[in-house]
């Protein structure tokens, strides 16, 4: 569903030039939940950019559904961040005046779908995320995990392919976190969804169906021995 094939992205010129992603092969199944850790800085971050089509890679190539992009700038993806790529994020990234339903509601019609239309996809995510009795509460009513299954909900209204989670527990209690990766489980497991997840927690990372290690540039397979060794450097 996603192929990602010797993907390459460095940072400046010269002598202080860094390269980041030095060959990057991976790919994610259609409903799959695939974690992927790695030491900070290690461009676990620069990745998920180029993937979502916010940063255009040096070379190499992505396949996504029908999409193909990874060296094309921003401006040429756009129907890639529309209709291929739904983001979440550690900061949840709500607005604070808006109730559940119109945070959902909102980015639907900002990528174009009608009013009627988006208000509708919006109640029908939030109740996949079991916010149905929440939908009219804002952000300060609703708790830290509550208010991360709005903006699952956000993601997933659009019906694009793969999910990105860029530290979706960072903000989160032991509890809630873990309550938002079996959410995640269920979503691939049940609607489909493709799942990549960014995250810090080893724990919480081998609750995936897979765990990749990004280190020195490129990705390997990983369990979770390795990823508790690789943390603790």
């Amino acid at each position: 569903m996603l192929k990602v094939d010797n993907l390459r992205k460095g940072f400046g010129s010269g002598r202080r030039r860094l390269e980041v992603l030095k060959g990057i092969n991976m790919e994610v199944q259609k409903g799959e939940l695939v974690s992927l850790m790695g030491p900070s800085g290690c461009g676990k971050s620069t990745l998920l950019n180029i993937i979502g089509g916010l940063l255009q890679a040096d070379s190499g190539n992505i396949s996504l559904s029908s999409f193909n992009y990874g060296t094309k700038p921003p401006s040429k993806v756009v129907d890639v961040r529309r209709n291929g790529v739904g983001w979440i994020f550690q900061d949840f990234h709500l607005v604070d005046r808006l109730d559940a339903l119109d945070n959902v509601a909102f980015s639907l019609e900002l990528s174009g779908v009608p009013s009627s239309e988006a208000e509708q996809r919006a109640k029908d995510a939030l109740e996949r995320v079991g916010l149905g009795d929440r939908m009219d509460f804002i952000p300060d009513q609703l708790s830290g995990g509550q208010q991360q299954r709005v903006a699952v909900a956000r993601a997933i209204s659009g019906s694009r392919p793969l999910i990105l989670a860029d530290e979706p527990t960072g903000n989160l209690d032991v509890k809630s976190g873990e309550e938002v990766i079996k959410l995640f489980k269920d979503l691939c497991a049940n609607d489909g969804l493709s799942v990549l997840m960014v995250t810090h927690d080893p724990l919480l990372a081998s609750m995936a169906d897979r765990m990749l290690l990004l280190k020195d540039g490129l990705t390997a397979a990983s369990d979770i021995r390795s990823a508790w060794g690789i943390e603790g450097e």
